[in-house]
């Protein structure tokens, strides 16, 4: 009964948008819509936009920053996305390509010659573009990289040290199978190209997502790490479910991804700020600012890989689909074709972009909890939002 009152609800809202845009568009215009699913999927807060043809035309955040408490979030709190990180450091890649530092093609040996002859032999032909699609070979994050990550806080250095660091530990390991065959969902593969980043333009790959993504695209509330701040609850708390109980986690080492692994997936912002992501992503980036040109865009859209079906994959790692450079394209029962897609989840949040590019639509999602019961969620509401959002605007075009 949940469900019929908010279709219902989400149909009519949205056909008063098509009608009039300036009449029902505002922060808290989904906020009705999103309530029962804070009780139905057991979530401390959920947040969600909506955006056509480069506006953002529904919004809206609802629940609590920590579960238990009366501190209310708004539309301004920045959410973690984790892994949706990731599409932001293969476009800081395509930048560098097209600024002629380095090309798809270039291998890590090329980048760091210097150490070449330390790696691993097959490792040294990995390419920028098999690290952005996950089909390097190397392994997916097993024990070797955990145990790196905990070595890594022993290092001196600043982060850009900490990542050449690991690129010379890492290109030790041989490769897991013949690169360019097989996809694995790599962290540490994302971490290396953060390096490679670093090394041809002489900045930190922090400093680069800063300057080169968050500025230009408006982004103000986006930051790298914790999304509240040490000893405050001033934005959504991370929650995950121990013994069948919520559990809220603030700001500390144990609140987020290591920083070292920025570049797979560290970045939080807000609900309106993650949109503004979409909807620029959605247009193939033909809109301002331009970054960079709209067919590297596509490239960056367009599939290299199909992924092997698999069940129980964690929130935020793909299930099936296809896999392109930061983006996925999962093809779902309720959309007429493949849609681009990508989770992120630190373990602790949970974060879904879709992008419907042949109606330059988008919808982004966000809670502060991880685990099944949230991926469920988000699911859910975003066929909601797309089935509803595609029916209106079919009807009065």
């Amino acid at each position: 009964m949940i469900k019929t009152r908010s279709c219902l609800s989400i149909g009519l809202l949205m056909i008063c948008v098509l009608l009039n845009p300036g009449t029902a568009k505002g922060q808290n215009s989904l906020n009705l819509i999103l309530k029962p699913y804070l009780s139905d999927f057991n979530l401390p807060a959920i947040g969600a936009a909506v955006v056509k043809n480069g506006e953002i035309i529904f919004s809206g955040a609802v629940g609590v920053r920590k579960f238990g408490s009366n501190i209310p979030v708004t539309i301004n709190d920045p959410f973690h996305i984790g892994s949706d990180t990731k599409a932001m450091t293969a476009l800081l890649a395509a930048i560098m390509v097209e600024e002629g530092k380095m090309n798809w093609h270039s291998t890590i040996a090329e980048i760091f010659p210097e150490i070449a002859d330390k790696m691993d032999s097959k490792v040294r032909a990995v390419t920028l573009e098999q690290l952005l699609s996950h089909t390097s070979g190397m392994p997916g994050d097993n024990d070797d990289f955990c145990n790196l990550l905990k070595a890594s806080y022993e290092q001196e250095g600043n982060l850009d040290d900490l990542r050449y660091w690991l690129v010379e530990q890492w290109c030790k390991f041989p490769l897991a199978s013949e690169s360019g065959t097989k996809f694995a969902y790599s962290n540490m593969g994302y971490t290396l190209v953060g390096a490679m980043i670093e090394r041809v333009n002489r900045e930190t790959w922090d400093e680069l997502i800063t300057k080169r993504i968050f500025t230009p695209l408006g982004l103000k509330t986006a930051g790298l790490g914790c999304q509240s701040s040490l000893g405050k609850i001033d934005a959504p708390l991370g929650h995950l479910i121990i013994n069948g109980r919520v559990e809220a986690r603030l700001a500390g080492p144990n609140g987020d991804n290591p920083p070292i692994i920025g570049p797979a997936g560290i970045v939080h912002m807000s609900v309106l700020d993650f949109a503004r992501w979409a909807g620029w992503n959605a247009g193939n980036g033909n809109r301002k600012p331009f970054i960079v040109k709209s067919k590297t865009i596509e490239k960056l859209h367009t599939p290299v890989i199909t992924l092997p079906n698999k069940k129980g994959t964690p929130p935020g790692i793909p299930p099936r689909g296809k896999y392109a450079l930061g983006w996925g394209e999962l093809d779902v029962d309720w959309a007429p074709y493949p849609l681009m897609y990508h989770g992120g989840s630190n373990g602790l949040n949970l974060a879904h972009i879709w992008l419907d590019k042949n109606r330059d639509i988008a919808i982004v999602i966000v809670t502060n909890i991880g685990g099944e019961m949230g991926e469920k969620g988000l699911r859910k509401l975003a066929s909601e939002l797309y089935g509803d959002i595609t029916r209106t605007s079919e009807g009065h075009k």
